[in-house]
């Protein structure tokens, strides 16, 4: 991919004030409102976010593990999986910029990263 930087995508979860937080400190974030991907599986939430070469960011850790799992099965590239506790928004933005100013796409690339 040869990315430094990250771009997010936030399933229907995820409360949309924190891609309006990371927004403002300048990172590309986008979510499943404004994708148009509400009340679409999580497979497709993943497919969707390939699809946009975007990192997903959840708070659905049981399935997505399973999700992430069966991609390393099958030899498959996702471009990171982020799995959310769930916080007050503006705690779970500051753990997302976190890692968005100190690593890059490519190293999160395949990964899963736990916030």
């Amino acid at each position: 991919m040869n990315r430094l930087f990250i771009y997010l995508y936030l399933d229907e979860d995820v409360n949309v004030l924190i891609a309006d937080l990371v927004r403002a400190k300048g990172f590309d974030v986008t979510t499943a409102r404004d994708a148009g991907q509400l009340r679409t599986s999580d497979e497709e939430q993943l497919v969707y976010a390939v699809s946009q070469g975007r990192a997903l960011v959840t708070h659905n850790r049981s399935d997505f593990e399973v999700l992430v799992q069966n991609y390393f099965s099958a030899g498959k590239t996702h471009y990171g999986v982020i799995l959310a506790v769930r916080h007050p928004p503006q705690e779970v933005a500051k753990r997302l910029l976190a890692i968005l100013n100190h690593v890059t796409a490519d190293e999160l690339q395949n990964q899963v990263r736990y916030i």
